[in-house]
Formats: structure tokens, C-alpha cells, sequence
């Protein structure tokens, strides 16, 4: 009798073991649930990067008047005949 009790007391202290602190255990999980969190929040800003980026595509394919704007305000493009003026501040 008293030898089953060690054993089955034996196996009841390994799957706890693995329970709390194995593969599969209440820590592991925890700690996997938080980085599913963390990505699906990134995911979310790239998605919203990635709709704005399509806006602008659509917007550029769509007429010149946006691909000017934005060479003019990204590249500092100016048009022929302009004059261009650097006001530096002291």
C-alpha cells in the first residue's frame, strides 16, 4: 500500500510540475495571450498604414494635381517659371 501511495503522490507532483511551469502551462499561456495582444495591435497600425498608403496610390493614379502637390511639398519641386525663395532664420 504504502508504495502506490509514493507513486501515485510521485505522478500527482509531475503533472502539477507541468501544470505551472511545462510546456502548455498557466505562466506559457499568459505570457502567449499577452504577445497575441501585442501583435494584433500592430497588425491594426499597419492595416491603417497600409488603407492610407492605398488612398494615396488611388489618389495619384486618379490626376496630376496630387502627384504635384506632393512633389512640391516632399521633393521641393518648383514649376517652370517660379522663383523660389529660402527665408533662413537666424
Amino acid at each position: 500500500m504504502r508504495p502506490l501511495l509514493v507513486l501515485l503522490s510521485v505522478i500527482m507532483l509531475s503533472l502539477h510540475f507541468r501544470l505551472w511551469v511545462g510546456e502548455g502551462s498557466f505562466a506559457e499561456i499568459t505570457l502567449l495571450t499577452r504577445h497575441i495582444g501585442e501583435q494584433t495591435e500592430l497588425n491594426d497600425r499597419l492595416i491603417k498604414r497600409n488603407q492610407r498608403l492605398a488612398s494615396q496610390v488611388v489618389e495619384f493614379k486618379q490626376g496630376l494635381d496630387s502627384v504635384e502637390a506632393h512633389a512640391r511639398s516632399q521633393l521641393g519641386m518648383i514649376r517652370k517659371g517660379e522663383s523660389f525663395y529660402l527665408l533662413v532664420a537666424e
